[in-house]
């Protein structure tokens, strides 16, 4: 990539960038795609990049952006989620196997993403040895709502996909994120 991606900290751009922004009420880390869309064709999930346009790191690769999912997954977290999922993990073999995959195949891609965007790095690459979520244990469970991103951006992550199967009502039913597409146009 050339020098100009160092100072244009987003590859996602135009109705996208600014739904993002809509949904987390702020400019987001630096993206490289969209991931997972929800049912009205919106971001639900995003790739970050892991260091942004000044090389600091950013450890959680997928991350969720839709705002009614966020929610959701807080209040399964709020209710003793991660304890409970953290739990769940060592006892099921097969889940435990799942996050450690996940782990492997987050460091595998955020190594991709820095070469391919010829990243700066201020911690010389230390980040690009964590996990899901930023998690230096390969088998540790820290943040649901990064396994859930993970199981949109990657469907067949059996972990996050049973993470997000326990979560309640997890999408909106009227769009109502697509109001932030306008701040694009405005923009225009």
């Amino acid at each position: 990539m050339s020098s100009d991606s160092r100072t244009s900290p987003h590859l996602v751009d135009g109705a996208d960038l600014a739904i993002v922004t809509g949904q987390l009420g702020r400019t987001p880390q630096a993206m490289s795609r969209v991931v997972a869309r929800c049912r009205f064709g919106l971001p639900a999930a995003v790739e970050t990049l892991p260091y942004d346009a000044g090389g600091r790191p950013f450890p959680t690769l997928f991350y969720l952006t839709c705002p009614t999912l966020v929610a959701a997954v807080s209040w399964l977290e709020s209710r003793g989620g991660v304890r409970a999922w953290s739990a769940r993990s060592e006892a099921e073999p097969a889940l435990a196997r799942a996050v450690a995959a996940a782990a492997t195949a987050t460091r595998h891609r955020r190594r991709e993403l820095v070469r391919r965007y010829d990243l700066a790095m201020i911690d010389d690459g230390a980040s690009l040895t964590t996990g899901v979520g930023g998690v230096g244990d390969v088998h540790a469970v820290k943040c649901l709502h990064a396994h859930v991103a993970h199981a949109l951006a990657r469907p067949g992550y059996a972990f996050g996909r049973a993470v997000l199967a326990q979560v309640e009502d997890p999408w909106c039913d009227d769009g109502r994120c697509a109001a932030f597409a306008g701040s694009a146009e405005a923009a225009s």
